[in-house]
């Protein structure tokens, strides 16, 4: 079973934190205890997802505040691989996943570092990567649209 030791944060948890959302206190939380580069990771997609979600939520201007203010904590991404993209493949074809999640769900698998998620959909995944569930958005919120988790899954 992975690490303990290594987490991943899925767009979600970042979302979570930049808007004070429940479970931003969790993340917070690994931040501030795990801290050091190296052992708080994100995918490189998430750079991507993050922005394009805070540009949708707030405009182009508050997206690339909100992306400084990311580049700022202690995170190392992980680039892209040939064999990276495989196992996100697999991921992407045995699950209901987007193409985001297939990368952050290989990335978890890859460093053996447990995901932080929002996502009800990575519990597809839980015998295959270890998972941190940030509490999931009730049902009806997502339905109005009133979260920034439901902007991120497009």
């Amino acid at each position: 079973m992975p690490s303990a030791k290594l987490f991943i944060f899925d767009t979600s948890a970042l979302l979570a934190l930049r808007q004070n959302e429940a479970g931003a206190d969790t993340v917070q939380h690994i931040l501030k205890s795990s801290g050091q580069p190296n052992k708080i990771y994100i995918s490189f997609i998430t750079l991507m997802e993050y922005f394009y979600v805070l540009t949708r939520m707030e405009g182009e201007a508050a997206a690339q505040e909100g992306y400084s203010a990311l580049k700022q904590l202690p995170l190392s991404v992980i680039a892209s691989s040939e064999q990276l993209g495989l196992v996100a493949a697999r991921f992407k074809a045995r699950a209901s996943l987007s193409v985001a999640d297939a990368w952050i769900a290989a990335t978890s698998h890859q460093l053996q570092a447990t995901l932080v998620h929002k996502d009800p959909e990575f519990e597809q995944l839980a015998a295959e990567i270890s998972l941190k569930p940030l509490p999931y958005v009730s049902q009806s919120a997502k339905l109005s649209g009133l979260t920034a988790v439901n902007v991120a899954s497009g």
